[in-house]
């Protein structure tokens, strides 16, 4: 059930109405967690400047929605996870990628690795090791990449905590 109303533009503070006009002018239309972060023109900003920064990331697009889907899983964001389930189709990954994503693994070992490692540091930051970074570089991952799965991380549980205390929920098709 929706907590937090979506904001149209002309009723938005305006720095958020000017974002939001921006996504209009771009896109057509700005999708509900965006109208609904328009509340806060300092999160709406904050999350469009992040998630365009995150576009940047040295990860190909099919491993970054499999780091995704295992996150959302963990977060359980079903919007989320429906806008992730499809980004990863859309990347050409197969249902049991999908699935096996959503496990928080991967067929492939050096993958698997990597997406284990991001689901800790969602859920017990703590208690990431140096063998653990060492175990990523022995799987061939640069320290690039090995950064950006923090960014990747707090990208989907920005996104996913936002849509779960506003009540954002998936559309039934998409579920």
């Amino acid at each position: 059930m929706r907590r937090l109303d979506r904001v149209e533009p002309e009723q938005a503070p305006e720095k958020s109405r000017e974002l939001l006009s921006g996504i209009v002018e771009r896109h057509g239309r700005a999708g509900e967690m965006v109208s609904t972060m328009a509340h806060s023109p300092a999160l709406l900003q904050g999350y469009l400047d992040f998630s365009r920064a995150m576009k940047r990331v040295k990860m190909p697009r099919a491993l970054s929605e499999k780091v995704s889907l295992a996150l959302q899983e963990w977060i359980g964001c079903g919007l989320c996870m429906a806008a992730h389930t499809q980004a990863a189709r859309t990347a050409g990954l197969s249902a049991a990628d999908i699935e096996l994503a959503r496990q928080g693994t991967s067929a492939d070992a050096r993958e698997a690795a990597l997406i284990a490692v991001a689901v800790r540091v969602l859920a017990e930051p703590g208690s990431i090791t140096d063998t653990d970074v060492a175990e990523l570089r022995g799987h061939g991952w640069s320290d690039r990449v090995i950064a950006e799965i923090v960014g990747l991380v707090a990208l989907n549980l920005m996104t996913g905590a936002f849509n779960l205390l506003a009540g954002l929920e998936a559309p039934e098709e998409a579920a």
